[in-house]
């Protein structure tokens, strides 16, 4: 049941991201929210809490799902994230079959068949099709789940929104938002966009950019550094081909550059998925080392393991792009969203400290949502 002021989204991939993101809008109630809510950077923006968001929309290309209402796409295998919101009710919106394209890797078809993607035999939609279903479900932002390495695919749901007038986020590393072509053609139809690869809520990236912050103000000189990853989801066996992995791995490295004092020298910096685990499932282990010398020039090093249910810690963040979206369109405001940009995703067209994307990000809420109220 569609709510009076709802947030319309449409989603492309039903993976465990966008499985935690549905259970996360139903788990929020507004009375969690009212009561203390743990878990979100932001109870509301702009008058919007993150049971306001409705899915009208869904493509994927899964046999599991396809055909099937969204309420229990999102737990088919081989979803594995965890399930702390089990109760979703029917919404009445059927998974359509999206274009295949490059969103399956070939090596995926040597894993079981509850570890890997089993594509459907339905009829693939046309981008005249997609773009129908866009305008007819009313949707005002499309996000963007395709898995990592699909060029082609991500490309293709970008001009779907472009033509359907609706706003985009970019979750995954395909240079979109940070393309000055894409972004001009979302700034002349003055649609908002925010990309690109989402930063999740408290993971490696913004752990490994705070660290490399601290280092630069506290004087320490940052000489080596490496993060390395492990799961057990379909990103992490995905992202097993290595040929998929090269804009998942500029966009990590150059989140982590971004804050270094002294740009880290090619050889002596490494970042980006090291492994698949399958019984990890949706957990994440991260490993990061950093060496660098203090006061006197005498030597330091540190050594940090994180453990974060991979999917979830992306979803608090996702309810935010989305609001913020909503907020843009809301005030006619098109093109990236920069500061937005800069504090939820790895890969923006500008990179800022954490500290000022966080900033920027909180007075375009504060500025947006005062220009609605004195209308």
């Amino acid at each position: 049941m569609l709510r009076k002021g709802s947030i319309r989204i449409a989603i492309a991939g039903l993976g465990n991201c966008a499985s935690a993101l549905i259970q996360g809008i139903y788990y929020y109630t507004p009375e969690r929210c009212r009561d203390g809510v743990v878990g979100l950077m932001h109870r509301e923006i702009g008058g919007y809490l993150p049971c306001d968001i409705s899915v009208v929309a869904a493509f994927d290309v899964d046999a599991r799902k396809v055909g099937t209402d969204v309420s229990r796409a999102i737990f088919a295998k081989p979803n594995c994230t965890k399930v702390f919101q089990p109760d979703i009710p029917e919404m009445g919106v059927v998974v359509k079959m999206g274009p295949v394209l490059d969103g399956i890797s070939e090596h995926m078809a040597d894993y079981a068949e509850d570890r890997t993607f089993v594509r459907s035999d339905a009829q693939e939609l046309t981008k005249e099709e997609i773009v129908a279903e866009l305008k007819r479900s009313g949707a005002e932002v499309l996000l963007n789940y395709m898995p990592v390495g699909s060029e082609k695919a991500a490309r293709f749901y970008a001009e779907c929104a472009l033509e359907a007038g609706v706003a985009f986020v970019n979750n995954m590393p395909v240079f979109i938002a940070s393309d000055k072509a894409f972004a001009d053609r979302f700034k002349a139809r003055n649609l908002p966009i925010i990309g690109d690869d989402i930063k999740s809520q408290l993971g490696a990236t913004i752990t490994h950019r705070v660290l490399t912050d601290l280092f630069a103000k506290r004087g320490v000189k940052l000489l080596r550094t490496y993060q390395l990853n492990t799961g057990g989801n379909t990103d992490f066996l995905n992202m097993k081909n290595q040929q998929r992995l090269a804009s998942k791995k500029t966009s990590k490295t150059e989140a982590v550059q971004a804050v270094a004092k002294k740009r880290i020298e090619d050889e002596n910096i490494h970042v980006g998925p090291s492994d698949y685990v399958p019984w990890q499932n949706d957990n994440k282990l991260c490993f990061i080392r950093m060496e660098g010398h203090l006061f006197g020039d005498v030597p330091m090093d540190l050594e940090l393991r994180l453990s974060v249910e991979d999917s979830p810690n992306s979803a608090g963040v996702v309810i935010d792009m989305i609001r913020c979206c909503k907020l843009a369109l809301e005030n006619g405001i098109g093109g990236v969203l920069e500061g937005p940009s800069a504090y939820f995703c790895k890969h923006p067209a500008v990179q800022y400290t954490d500290d000022d994307a966080y900033q920027m990000t909180e007075s375009f809420i504060r500025t947006s949502t005062v220009k609605l109220a004195v209308r």
